[in-house]
Parts: C-alpha cells; sequence; structure tokens
C-alpha cells in the first residue's frame, strides 16, 4: 500500500466516521419519530439536517472505498476499514459520554493489532 493509498483509506475511514457521528446527532433528534410510519419517518429524516449530512460523508466514504479496492487488494483493505470502529468507539467516549468497558477496549487493541498485521509490508 502506498501513501496515497493510505490517504485515499484514511479519507475513507474519517468520511464514514463522520457519516455515524452526523447519523448518530440526527438520530438524537428522531426520538419520537414513529417506525411504524415509513413515510412520515422518511419525511422526519429528509427534515433532519444532520441525517442528510451524515448520508453525504457515507456516500463520500464510499467513494473513497471504490477508489482505494480499484488499487490495493481487498483482503487489504477489508480489514483496514475495521478501523471505523476504533473511532466510533472513540468519539462514542469522548463525544457522546458513552462508556468503555475493558473488554471493548481489549477488542479494540486486538483490531488495531490485526489491522497494523494486514497492512504491514516488508
Amino acid at each position: 500500500m502506498t501513501i496515497k493509498d493510505l490517504v485515499l483509506l484514511l479519507l475513507s475511514v474519517f468520511a464514514n466516521v463522520s457519516g455515524q457521528v452526523f447519523l448518530k446527532t440526527g438520530a438524537l433528534k428522531l426520538a419520537d419519530a414513529a417506525p411504524l410510519k415509513i413515510f412520515s419517518l422518511i419525511q422526519s429524516i429528509v427534515m433532519v439536517p444532520e441525517l442528510l449530512v451524515g448520508l453525504t460523508f457515507y456516500a463520500l466514504g464510499a467513494i473513497a472505498y471504490i477508489l482505494l479496492l480499484s488499487k490495493v487488494d481487498l483482503s487489504v483493505v477489508g480489514p483496514a476499514t475495521s478501523l471505523v470502529y476504533v473511532c466510533s468507539v472513540l468519539i462514542g467516549y469522548f463525544v457522546f459520554g458513552e462508556t468503555i468497558s475493558s473488554n471493548r477496549l481489549l477488542g479494540l487493541g486486538l483490531i488495531v493489532c490485526g489491522v497494523i498485521l494486514v497492512v504491514w509490508q516488508r
């Protein structure tokens, strides 16, 4: 993986994490939406700017991921994008005040080690 590919990977991860943050923020505003009334739910989603921004970030992340897949093996890119999980947990902790249990912390460490092993080239 070249430096250019690594930047594209980090861009994809950043876009996906940003999308999650905006979707979470927007979803907190949808707490009163009735999930069984699909048209009402769609209307509510369209009216919350954070949700539209989150979906836009997801689209940008998908574009970056597709570009990355055109240059790097899926067996490397797929596991490397699991950094999204690590970033999501950290943002959940720092931004939304969620707790991180010791089991979750151990799991995050294993993910990071796994990504390093998958991406590392000699």
